[in-house]
């Protein structure tokens, strides 16, 4: 994660633009910005946003690109929805390039597998958990918040890999031997993190989360 521009070649770069901008157009259009309207959703996400920044100005890493950090995707996504999820993730994003943690010419590759990628995997899990299990308030903390957040680390981390790999950045050997184990780490604590996270939302502020109704979720 936060990757460098010179691991990549310009048309990774400009492959990556035109993804984001195809998505900043879904966004646009299918956000619901009317949810901003009321002061608390919108200092949530700004608050949101804010924390993810700090998170991801504490990174560990040994070489350009390989640096790792908590990610914060998959409690988004199920606190605000895929759409306001990715706002959250590029001001985050924003506020780390900013204060020099990640460089400006790779603002949109690192959106890519650090905004776009987990996001709608978290979304896509959390529509298969819908579909097949049982609406209930522990599977949706159990299942959705912690095991859904550790398999989105996992994705990400899979998919920064390949995309390493591809660029000619990075041999297979190194990325299997000294990157990729290390997102099971990650993926407990962010497992943690987000189901943390989430519980107390859903207790003390439900009204806050998009993805939970109380009328589903605690009267089964």
């Amino acid at each position: 994660m936060n990757f460098a521009p010179d691991l990549f070649s310009t048309a990774w770069h400009v492959g990556a633009i035109c993804c984001g901008a195809g998505v900043g157009a879904w966004i646009y259009r299918t956000a619901p910005w009317r949810r901003l309207l009321d002061g608390h959703q919108l200092n949530a996400l700004l608050g949101a946003a804010v924390i993810l920044t700090l998170l991801w100005s504490m990174n560990a890493g040994v070489k350009p690109g390989l640096n790792l950090h908590l990610l914060g995707a998959m409690a988004s996504t199920l606190i605000f929805g895929p759409q306001l999820a990715l706002v959250v993730v590029a001001l985050a994003l924003l506020g780390i390039t900013i204060n020099g943690s990640a460089e400006w010419a790779a603002y949109p590759l690192n959106l890519l597998v650090m905004g776009i990628v987990p996001v709608l995997a978290g979304r896509f899990y959390f529509r298969l958990v819908e579909r097949w299990l049982p609406k209930h308030f522990f599977v949706y903390i159990f299942i959705n918040a912690f095991i859904g957040a550790a398999a989105v680390v996992l994705v990400q981390g899979a998919v920064a890999s390949v995309m390493l790999f591809a660029a000619g950045a990075y041999p297979a050997d190194l990325l299997l031997s000294e990157y990729l184990p290390f997102f099971l780490l990650l993926g407990f604590a962010e497992a943690w993190l987000s189901g943390m996270a989430l519980t107390l939302l859903v207790v003390y502020r439900p009204e806050w989360v998009a993805s939970f109704d109380d009328r589903s979720y605690l009267n089964q």
